[in-house]
């Protein structure tokens, strides 16, 4: 599927990391896991929502579409 997930190289530009970030969203970090791994299937908007909030980003941050070299 070409849609890839950015969630590494944003928690690297924030200085944080992917257990800083579950304790904040109170999500597992085996779904943060996926999500950064690029294995995810889907996305709850909820998610995504609160990711932008904590992350502070739009959701085309996190998400693209096409080729990624």
């Amino acid at each position: 599927m070409p849609v890839y997930v950015h969630l590494e190289a944003i928690l690297k530009e924030r200085g944080m990391t992917l257990t800083e970030l579950s304790e904040r969203l109170g999500l597992t970090m085996a779904n943060l896991s996926i999500l950064k791994t690029g294995k995810a299937k889907a996305i709850r908007f909820s998610t995504l929502d609160a990711l932008c909030r904590e992350l502070k980003c739009q959701p085309g941050d996190l998400l693209a579409y096409g080729d990624e070299d």
